[in-house]
């Protein structure tokens, strides 16, 4: 049975735009808080392993998780951020203008990015790269920091409901989604746990 904890990244130092792959990229002071408050969380779980997605918001978050937890960060490109295309690095409001967009909006299960990927893309890579880990890790928990977009398709991959249903499922900055993969099948054990930070001061 391996258990895999999917954790959004924190909050980016960059808002405004549709980021997707760009660098430079990074934590803003309150997304650091938030994924130090998530580390605490995930202290008491016994983590077997940690793995990010190549981007810098997400190796961010997981080195604070690495402190935290004592283990090293694997890189995994499996589970790096949706490909946003032609549209990466624009507003929602200019991508909106685009003729292309409400196929994209209403049909993500036959729509894909001008220039980048469909969601049936990004759900098969990241189930592809679940499957591997349980080989990997066939009794352990598994923290794999990615994005948004990447964890809903796990998702719902994981719940059995079609791709064009994920505004149905919320993925928040610094949230925990965990599912359990073993012999007899998949289950979602919790879906965006928040992170519990300290009161102010």
């Amino acid at each position: 049975m391996t258990v895999f904890h999917l954790l959004r990244h924190g909050e980016p130092n960059v808002f405004g735009r549709i980021n997707g792959r760009l660098p430079g990229v990074g934590l803003s002071a309150r997304g650091r808080t938030e994924i130090a408050a998530v580390a605490a969380r995930l202290a008491d779980e016994k983590i077997e392993a940690l793995y990010a997605s190549p981007l810098q918001r997400t190796q961010e978050t997981a080195e604070i998780l690495s402190e935290r937890l004592v283990l090293p960060v694997g890189c995994r490109k499996d589970v790096i951020e949706l490909d946003f295309g032609e549209w990466t690095g624009l507003t929602a409001d200019v991508i909106r203008k685009d003729p292309r967009w409400q196929l994209w909006s209403s049909c993500r299960s036959i729509a894909a990015i001008p220039g980048g990927e469909s969601w049936r893309q990004v759900q098969d890579r990241v189930v592809r790269a679940l499957f591997d880990l349980q080989r990997v890790h066939p009794d352990g928990s598994v923290v794999i920091v990615s994005h948004g977009d990447v964890i809903r398709a796990a998702l719902l991959f994981a719940l059995g409901m079609p791709l064009d249903f994920y505004s149905r499922l919320e993925v928040a900055l610094a949230s925990i989604s965990t599912i359990r993969l073993d012999p007899s099948g998949i289950r979602v054990l919790a879906l965006n746990e928040g992170p519990r930070l300290p009161p102010p001061p």
